[in-house]
């Protein structure tokens, strides 16, 4: 997985792992379950781990990672690390003691890349989703240019090698890129995109502007009570995918992976199953078809499994743009 061939290089010189691991993990499940598949995730041969403070696992992510180091299955210099700044810690004088509480959480020196999880900022406090006596989430007004500042500052501090964002849409990124007195521009994207949402217009812009596009979601997320509606469609039953998948021997989530890393996405994939794990990892040897591309690209409907409702009330609120 750490060959050059199968990563990305960012604008900033370093390279992301063309397909990354996810770990976000519902609150039915005990937190064993995620130790328990970070570590098959190494040990079938993930290099790129994608988690978030705001996930609650980065203590069982860190222990997978330290076992594999210590049991000589990965060195840390083979592995890319992504974790993200909640919303509560936008302030900036919160920025760096929340990189630094997640790197203890990991036990780790520094992370690959670190990412603000959405362009919206949370009243700071003990909870991480405050809300008022309505149940309405309790927002702030932070500048997220401002936040910004502050990730530049921790890359300086050699804490992290790359930063990004993440479910910004194209006028927020715009705000960075313009930035008076910008160091680094954000080598990333991390946005909600699958066959049902491609982003099409979204990756152009990040393309033009030389920003990675990283897809959550890919396989049309893992339909979790808590956040997605379930009367939605279930994007792997597609019968167009279907039918694709089945043209080319492969199974409809290889084929939605495929798709996207065919268009320079770098997808993220996540399971709990070891031959699920295995089989993701298969996306790199083989290739669709132009016209099979084309058939894929007709699935878009502009559909999110994902809309983060507890931000809408917000004017940095990213869905509202087409892109």
């Amino acid at each position: 997985m750490s060959s050059k061939q199968h990563c990305v290089k960012l604008n900033d010189g370093h390279f992301i792992p063309a397909l990354g691991f996810g770990t976000y993990k519902p609150k039915e499940l005990p937190k064993s379950k995620s130790l328990e598949a970070a570590c098959l995730a190494l040990d079938v041969g993930y290099r790129h781990i994608d988690t978030a403070y705001a996930y609650q696992v980065e203590e069982e992510i860190g222990q997978a990672i330290q076992s594999k180091i210590k049991a000589g299955v990965v060195k840390r210099e083979d592995l890319f690390i992504t974790t993200k700044l909640w919303c509560t810690c936008f302030r900036p004088e919160l920025v760096k003691p929340a990189l630094e509480k997640s790197l203890k959480n990991l036990q780790l020196d520094y992370v690959d890349l670190y990412i603000m999880h959405y362009p919206v900022p949370m009243k700071s406090g003990d909870n991480d989703f405050p809300v008022n006596e309505q149940g309405k989430s309790l927002l702030d007004t932070v500048d997220f240019c401002d936040t910004w500042e502050r990730l530049e500052e921790c890359k300086d501090a050699g804490l992290v090698k790359s930063i990004g964002v993440s479910n910004f849409n194209h006028r927020q990124l715009e705000r960075i890129l313009n930035k008076p007195g910008l160091k680094y521009k954000p080598v990333c994207n991390q946005v909600e995109c699958h066959l049902y949402l491609n982003q099409s217009k979204l990756l152009d812009y990040c393309e033009s502007k030389d920003i990675v596009l990283v897809a959550y979601g890919a396989l049309g997320t893992q339909r979790y009570k808590e956040w997605v509606d379930q009367n939605s469609p279930v994007l792997l039953n597609d019968p167009v995918l279907c039918d694709v998948a089945k043209k080319n021997k492969r199974s409809p989530a290889l084929i939605a992976l495929r798709y996207l890393f065919q268009r320079g996405i770098v997808p993220l994939a996540q399971s709990f199953k070891e031959n699920e794990m295995r089989e993701n990892l298969q996306v790199f040897g083989f290739q669709l078809s132009p016209e099979d591309m084309k058939t894929l690209d007709g699935l878009n409907k502009n559909f999110r499994y994902l809309p983060a409702e507890f931000l809408v009330d917000h004017p940095e609120y990213p869905f509202v743009e087409e892109y």
